[in-house]
Order: structure tokens, then sequence, then C-alpha cells
């Protein structure tokens, strides 16, 4: 069965409500939305969602766009309609064109591009949700002095994976398609990161880790948009962006990482945990966990 087949669908959410039981948040008024966020196939950053509301006592079952209640994490924003009355958490647009959603209760976007575009306020939120990981999970004790987190279509471009090759390195690869939770450790596991996925640079923030990204041809579908959106907020007129040259091997790679100011991404994190708290006000009448689970399951909501 493929990764999109409604059966494993259905595990995949019976899975993810019986894990969210783990969460102390979820008991103690937690409740259960229609959320929205990227399910085509297994990519960790898509998984975020799933695995770090619950800890805010939410707990998402997957919901295409229309029938969401919540938008959750990565550049999902163009396929809500533009009558969507639901919420948005930390959600940004794939490409830099505008996406008015007048009626949306947006709690916070991915960066100052996303707002602009889509003409949310001055006082939404700012931040991708990813910067949360490292107030879910400590670091572990570090094994690899360098992490390459390959986007998935980035995977057999030899080139860019010909870097783990260097001399004299501890580096590790990072499959992206594998849950949040064991990738978020295994980048967390390293001194360094060069990633062409977003959340490899978002996990390597949150746990203030040198970072640096680089983009390869054929660009991903909306080119560098994302990264800009996102260090319009962590890095503000600066860019951990280094040019791809196979030339260079690693260690010059390398001379573009720098650490996201940990101020930014304390006040980022601040921000976002307050929004979240707040969907409850927004999305009234959401029906509590777990009696609200089952509902869920059935297809109600």
């Amino acid at each position: 069965m493929t990764y999109t087949n409604p059966v494993r669908r259905r595990v995949r959410q019976v899975r993810r409500l019986a894990a969210a039981a783990a969460r102390p948040a979820m008991w103690r008024g937690g409740v259960v939305v229609p959320a929205h966020w990227w399910d085509g196939h297994p990519n960790f950053g898509d998984d975020l969602t799933p695995w770090l509301l619950p800890s805010y006592g939410v707990a998402p079952v997957h919901r295409v766009a229309g029938r969401a209640r919540l938008a959750g994490v990565g550049s999902i924003l163009e396929f809500l309609p533009e009558d969507f009355d639901g919420a948005i958490w930390g959600s940004g647009l794939m490409y830099g064109r505008p996406h008015p959603l007048p009626q949306a209760k947006v709690l916070a976007v991915r960066g100052h591009l996303t707002r602009e575009l889509i003409g949310a306020g001055d006082d939404v939120a700012l931040g991708d949700p990813g910067i949360l990981v490292a107030r879910l999970a400590p670091r572990p004790r570090p094994r690899w002095d360098v992490a390459i987190v390959p986007h998935g279509h980035h995977r057999q471009h030899e080139s860019f994976m010909a870097l783990a090759d260097a001399a004299g390195t501890r580096v590790h690869v990072v499959n992206v398609h594998q849950p949040a939770a064991r990738v978020v450790r295994e980048i967390a596991a390293a001194e360094a990161v060069v990633t062409t996925s977003l959340h490899g640079l978002v996990t390597a923030d949150a746990y203030g880790i040198p970072a640096t990204w680089t983009t390869l041809d054929p660009p991903l579908s909306g080119g560098p948009f994302k990264f800009h959106d996102y260090e319009s907020v962590m890095t503000p007129g600066a860019s951990r962006f280094m040019p791809f040259d196979p030339s260079r091997g690693l260690r010059g790679m390398l001379e573009g990482a720098a650490v996201a100011p940990r101020v930014t991404v304390d006040r980022a994190s601040d921000d976002l945990e307050r929004s979240i708290r707040r969907l409850t006000e927004v999305v009234p009448g959401l029906p509590r966990y777990p009696v609200g689970a089952f509902g869920a399951l059935a297809g109600r909501g």
C-alpha cells in the first residue's frame, strides 16, 4: 500500500492520537482539532505538526485544507481556500506571491514575508514552530562533527552527497524521510549542520548549532523563498546561505555556518507557545480529548 492509502492514513491517525495520551497537557483540557499539513509522503518537517501540538494540549487530526480548522507547520498556505476561517499557526507560503486570507484567524506565521503576502496584522506572532523542538526534546550527546541534511529530493544529488566523504571529519547524512523525533535527535547530535532542507536549519537553530544552507539545481518548488521568509525573523538582514560549489568541499561550505541569536530563538519560541494557547479562543467548540478523538476517527469534524 502507498503512503497515502486511506487505510495507512487511518492507522497513522490512530497511532498519533494514542501517542498524544502520553503528553500531560492532553489531560488538562486538551482538544482535538481537524488540521492540515502535508501528508503526501514521509518527511520530518511535515511530521512536526502532529508531534509538537500534543505538548500544548492539541491533538491534530489530518484533514484536507477545505475541512481543516487549523493550518500547521510547513509551506501550505497556498492550499487554503480564500474563505478559510480557521486558525493558522506558524505556516508559510511556498511561493512569494500574494495569497490573501482575510477571514483566517492568524495566530502565527513563519516570517515577515508570509505575513505581508497573506495580509495578516502586525501583531501576529512570527517564527517556524519547528524552533520549539528543543523545548520538547533535550539535546543528545554529540556524535558527529557535521550533519548533512539533504531535502528529500536531493538524496541522489551526487556532488552534494559527496560532501559526506570529507577526510578526518565525522559526517552523518540525515534521512529526512523518518519520523520527526528521530530526525531531530540525529540533527541535534551534530556539532554543525549543512542543509538544503529548511527544517534542518530550523532544528539546528533550536539547539544553537552552527548551520548553513544552500540550494541545488534543479531548484525546489518555490526556490529559496521559505528560507528568506524564515530568516527574516531569525537573522534579519543576514543569511547563512552559502552557494553550492563542489570544489569548496565540506570545509568551504562550513565557512557560511553560524548560530542564530539565542535571544531571537527564545523570543520566537515564547511567542509561538503563547499563540497556540489561544487556539480555543479563536476556534471555539473544539471537542475535548479523549472523547473527541473517537469522533475524529469516525470522520466527524
